[in-house]
C-alpha cells in the first residue's frame, strides 16, 4: 500500500485467506472504493503541498507520518521491530527504492500536471507483470493479461502522442515530467517485485516500518543538500495536502485494506483499483483545474481496462497473490 500508488505502508504482496471467501458486503465494497478514490487523489494532494514546499522535502514529511503510523501499527500487531543481521540489507535496499520511486514521483508532479501523473503512475501494475513474466519468470502472463499490457501501452502512448500539452496556468504538463513519472512507475514495479522477495526474510510490518525510516533519512538528507525549504507555517492547502498523504493514505487506507484482506480475497478487493486513475482524473479536474481532453480520458480508460485484465489471475486454493495496495508507494 501502497504504499498507492504510495503511494509502500504500500504493499500487501501475499495474503492468506480462508478457502471460499464470503461475498463482499455493500460496506466492504464501499470501503474498497474509498481506498481506490483516496489513492487516486494522492497526486492532487502532493501538488497542493508542493505549491509551498519543495518536492523531496514534501516526500520526507509524507513518509515520516507513514513511519509514525507503522510504528503504532506494529506495536498493535505485536511485530518485533528489531532487525536481525540478515534483515538490515533488504530493508536498506527497499528504503533506497522507496527514495528513488517517490522522489521521482514528487518531482514529476512538480514538472507536469496531476492528470497526467495519475494515469502514468498507475501503469506500474503492467511493469510488475512484465518484470515477473520476462525477467524473474516467477509468474506467466495469460493471453488476457497480455491484452491488459497492450491496453496499458495504448493508454501511456496516447498521453505522449496527444498534442494538448498546454494544461492549465496552474499545472502545465511537460514531456520531462511525464518521462519522470514513467520512471517512477518502473521504480515502483521493481520495488513491488523486490518486496515479494524481501518479505520472505523480514516480517511485513517490520519491513514496512524500516523501509519508511530509511527512506525518510534519504529524503531529508537529499533535501538538506539540494533544496531550499521555506521555514514558515504551511498554508491550509499545503497542510491539508500533507495530512491527506500521511494520515488518510498512509494510515487510513493501509488499515482499511488490511482489514478487508483478512476477510475477503485479494481478487475481490483489487477489482476496485480499476477506478483509481479515473478518480485521479476527476480530482485533477475539480481541484487543480486540469483540462480533461478527450485523449486524456481515453488514456485513463485504457489504463483502467488494462488493470482489470492484468488482475485476472489464476490463484491457488487458500492463497492469493495480489498487487492491490501496492500503489500507495506512489
Amino acid at each position: 500500500m501502497s504504499h498507492a500508488a504510495s503511494d509502500s505502508t504500500d504493499a500487501t504482496p501475499q495474503v492468506q485467506i480462508p478457502a471460499g471467501a464470503p461475498p463482499m458486503t455493500f460496506g466492504a465494497a464501499f470501503g474498497s472504493l474509498v481506498t481506490a478514490a483516496l489513492w487516486g487523489g494522492t497526486p492532487v494532494a502532493v501538488s497542493f503541498s508542493q505549491d509551498q514546499f519543495p518536492p523531496v522535502f514534501t516526500a520526507g514529511v509524507r513518509f515520516a507520518q507513514a513511519a509514525v503510523f507503522m510504528l503504532f501499527w506494529c506495536r498493535w500487531e505485536g511485530c518485533d521491530l528489531r532487525l536481525k543481521r540478515g534483515q538490515i540489507l533488504p530493508s536498506w535496499i527497499l528504503g533506497a527504492l522507496l527514495f528513488g520511486q517517490i522522489a521521482l514521483f514528487h518531482v514529476a508532479i512538480k514538472w507536469s500536471s496531476t492528470s497526467h501523473a495519475t494515469v502514468l503512475i498507475n501503469t506500474f501494475v503492467f511493469w510488475v507483470a512484465a518484470i515477473e513474466h520476462f525477467v524473474t519468470r516467477t509468474e506467466r502472463l495469460s493471453p488476457i493479461q497480455g491484452l491488459g499490457l497492450v491496453f496499458a501501452a495504448i493508454g501511456g502512448g496516447v498521453i505522449f502522442a496527444a498534442q494538448s500539452r498546454s494544461g492549465t496556468s496552474r499545472d502545465a504538463a511537460s514531456l520531462a515530467g511525464d518521462l519522470a513519472m514513467c520512471a517512477s512507475a518502473v521504480f515502483l514495479a521493481v520495488k513491488v517485485v523486490y518486496t515479494k522477495w524481501a518479505i520472505r526474510k523480514v516480517p511485513s510490518g517490520t519491513l514496512m516500518f524500516w523501509h519508511d525510516v530509511f527512506g525518510v533519512m534519504l529524503f531529508f538528507a537529499w533535501s538538506a543538500a539540494f533544496e531550499t525549504v521555506p521555514w514558515r507555517m504551511p498554508s491550509w492547502p499545503a497542510a491539508a495536502g500533507l495530512f491527506y498523504q500521511g494520515v488518510l493514505v498512509a494510515g487510513f487506507c493501509f488499515a482499511l485494506q488490511a482489514w478487508l484482506l483478512r476477510t475477503y480475497s485479494a481478487s475481490q478487493v483489487s477489482i476496485y483499483s480499476v477506478s483509481t486513475p479515473l478518480f485521479g482524473l476527476y480530482f485533477s479536474w475539480v481541484f487543480r483545474g486540469d483540462e480533461l481532453s478527450p485523449w486524456l480520458v481515453v488514456s485513463a480508460v485504457c489504463v483502467a481496462v488494462g488493470i482489470a485484465l492484468v488482475n485476472r489471475r489464476p490463484t491457488a486454493r487458500g492463497t492469493e497473490s495480489s498487487r492491490v495496495g501496492e500503489v500507495e508507494g506512489s
